[in-house]
């Protein structure tokens, strides 16, 4: 495991750091050791070059630089403790017996300078297990990252390579197909991107390079696919057979492993029933505590403020680690392609599309490039919301600058509390103004535009297997793919059928069928639909009988809305239950404020009243403590505490049920508003 000279040489002129603490590690670490090789293997998991030494030695450096860092900010954050009277020497003490006054008095002048000594210790022990322990965890993450993407996309990959056997490729070529379709199957192509680069410029055989791949991929099962690959290399059988029992396999494979998925959010589900409860039960007890005077206020802002968010925060991350979203963006990019294809892929705001690719040949073709942005000014504003609709966060460049103006005018007439105590009188209309108002501006028309998108998505998706089944059906009948996209077109309805049609129209005026397919996709961009394209596209230009990829396309498109309808049937219940607790959480704090914070709010100003006390703080005032309630400062904050848990469970309900932080906004605008209408009732 030695430092490759050249390697070794480049990396340590550009890596000062790793290069000042070389030493360093070969003192504290064995090169043969099994940390050293397992930061190895996980480097070469991540795909990240660095050689293990200098990744390691870095590592250390770091670990070094913030735990010295840390260490001088706890050692002037322990002397400032006692040179600021927040804690007296007296204060600290182990009890050990002294057996006469001067012992006691020189154990007494020690406990500052240790007190000290200890809190720079324990932070630069904490930033030296950060600096280090973070840096090396970092391959692990991508190594983890890449490997839950290649198990999500195996099976797809598996039934490309097996739609390529069926068109009559060999071996090597579905390699190499598979090596460039990384558009599509992102990290499992790129494994195969390594045995082509293996292969084409290092010379290796390719039954070598499987090999070795299968040894450095992350995932288990991509790793046994290459193995058994390997094999049926080796002893000269037949790819077509092999691959079609891969792809059942895997098919199944897949949906076994997205029914573990959801079992696992059903348990997330009940968590957050007792996580989303606890910051309740944390406020009525200090609420309790605070009228006995027993309670310090600021915890309440504390659990208000902070804990609310950070619980809902933490569990959305916690989510994020199990819920598999789709990889990839959906675009297929046409390598290969005409370049009338490559420069329409690129379409946007920004770019002109198919002009771009004449600009410089001639002054007409310059003139025709200036006058395209009027042009496409004039198509947006003809139509805005067909833009905004594929476009949806395009919505916050209009919304966000009316809110800001919106806001401003408010403040210019003076009726925008912007003071604590504007806030405490007017607790509903403070925040409706600077909370409620800003959310539904921005929010809605956010929410509005986006779930028009994902609906005119379905409308493609929804018939995607019934149509392939037709297209199946029609091509085994000896008709050509050409011919039998018409005749889907003409026996079906909806949108997919009317893109069929304009897929047809495109070829009979001249493009190709590959073109005119990828096309198609990139107008909607759904990662399933790409994979289902990609598929078709590369099959139909080795053969136009094509009955079995398209078989292939159909059972693997039936398989995903097999997972669809399952996780819409277990993600119902969740969003149920995430629902259910915050209206449990609303009405519990709306029962607070209406049956407890007046009643006990008016006997401590009575009991106070009554012994001539000179603090009651019943109507109003600043604080709760002392035996005191203020009954509309609590009414504010239980108001900002049920507005920020609308907020988080709205988002968590909308990740949970499509993995998409954008589809809970609907979710959060919904039980923002019945927050608000409560709170006026009651507040």
């Amino acid at each position: 495991m030695s430092l490759d000279a050249g390697v070794g040489a480049d990396s340590v002129d550009g890596d000062l750091l790793g290069q000042l603490f070389y030493p360093v590690f070969g003192l504290l670490f064995d090169p043969d050791g099994d940390l050293v090789g397992d930061v190895e293997r996980k480097l070469a998991e991540a795909r990240m070059p660095d050689p293990v030494e200098m990744y390691v030695s870095r590592a250390l450096g770091v670990g070094v630089l913030v735990g010295v860092a840390l260490a001088v900010v706890g050692t002037l954050l322990g002397y400032g403790v006692f040179a600021l009277g927040a804690l007296s020497p007296e204060a600290l003490s182990l009890g050990i017996p002294a057996p006469n006054p001067g012992t006691r008095e020189l154990m007494r002048s020690l406990v500052v300078p240790t007190a000290v000594l200890v809190s720079g210790g324990v932070f630069g022990s904490i930033g030296f297990a950060t600096g280090f322990g973070g840096l090396l965890a970092v391959p692990y993450s991508r190594s983890a990252s890449r490997e839950r993407e290649i198990n999500m996309l195996l099976a797809d990959s598996v039934s490309f390579m097996y739609a390529l056997s069926v068109g009559g490729l060999n071996q090597l070529e579905i390699l190499r197909a598979m090596a460039t379709a990384e558009d599509t199957y992102g990290e499992v192509s790129r494994e195969f991107q390594s045995i082509i680069n293996e292969t084409e410029y290092f010379g290796t055989d390719y039954r070598n390079a499987l090999r070795k791949q299968s040894m450095e991929t992350p995932s288990e099962e991509l790793s046994q696919f290459l193995a058994d690959m390997l094999s049926i290399v080796n002893s000269g059988g037949e790819m077509e057979p092999f691959l079609k029992d891969k792809k059942e396999k895997h098919l199944r494979t897949s949906k076994q492993e997205r029914e573990m998925t959801l079992e696992t959010l059903e348990l997330f589900g009940e968590m957050y029933m007792t996580l989303s409860l606890f910051p309740l039960l944390l406020i009525i007890i200090l609420v309790i505590m605070g009228m006995m005077g027993e309670s310090d206020d600021r915890l309440l802002y504390a659990t208000v403020y902070v804990l609310i968010p950070l619980t809902g925060i933490g569990f959305l991350v916690l989510v994020s680690t199990v819920k598999q979203d789709e990889p990839g963006d959906g675009f297929l990019r046409p390598d290969g392609g005409s370049d009338r294809l490559r420069q329409t892929s690129r379409e946007g705001l920004l770019h002109f599309g198919l002009i771009e690719a004449f600009v410089g040949r001639g002054s007409v073709f310059d003139r025709i490039r200036d006058r395209e942005g009027t042009h496409k000014t004039k198509q947006i504003l003809a139509a805005p919301h067909h833009f905004l609709r594929d476009n949806p966060l395009y919505t916050l460049a209009l919304t966000v600058p009316a809110t800001l103006a919106l806001l401003a005018i408010a403040l210019g007439a003076e009726a925008a509390p912007t003071t604590f105590d504007g806030w405490v009188g007017a607790p509903v209309w403070s925040a409706f103004l600077w909370v409620y108002v800003p959310a539904y501006l921005t929010l809605i028309p956010l929410a509005t535009f986006y779930e028009w998108d994902q609906r005119a998505k379905r409308s493609v998706t929804g018939k995607l297997s019934e149509n392939l089944r037709k297209l199946s059906s029609a091509n085994d009948t000896g008709q050509t793919l050409l011919e039998s996209v018409r005749t889907v077109a003409d026996t079906s309805s909806g949108t997919l059928a009317e893109e069929f049609e304009v897929i047809h129209a495109k070829v009979n005026y001249g493009m190709s069928l590959r073109d005119a397919l990828v096309e198609f996709n990139n107008k909607y961009a759904v990662p399933r639909l790409a994979r289902t394209v990609k598929l078709i596209a590369e099959a139909q230009e080795a053969s136009s009988q094509i009955t079995d990829v398209l078989t292939t396309a159909a059972q693997a498109s039936e398989n995903q809305d097999d997972i669809e309808r399952e996780r819409r049937s277990r993600t119902r219940m969740q969003v149920a239950i995430i629902i259910m607790t915050y209206v449990t959480l609303l009405g519990v704090m709306a029962i607070l404020q209406t049956q407890f914070i007046d009643v006990m709010g008016g006997l401590a100003q009575g009991a106070e009243g009554a012994s001539g006390g000179a603090g009651a703080v019943a109507g109003g005032g600043g604080g709760f403590g002392g035996g005191g309630v203020d009954p509309d400062t609590l009414s504010m904050l239980f108001f900002h505490a049920v507005t920020i848990q609308a907020v988080l469970s709205g988002f968590i309900a909308g990740y949970i049920r499509n993995a998409e932080l954008l589809s809970g906004v609907k979710f959060a605008v919904a039980l923002m508003t019945l927050a608000l209408g409560v709170w006026i009732y009651v507040g």
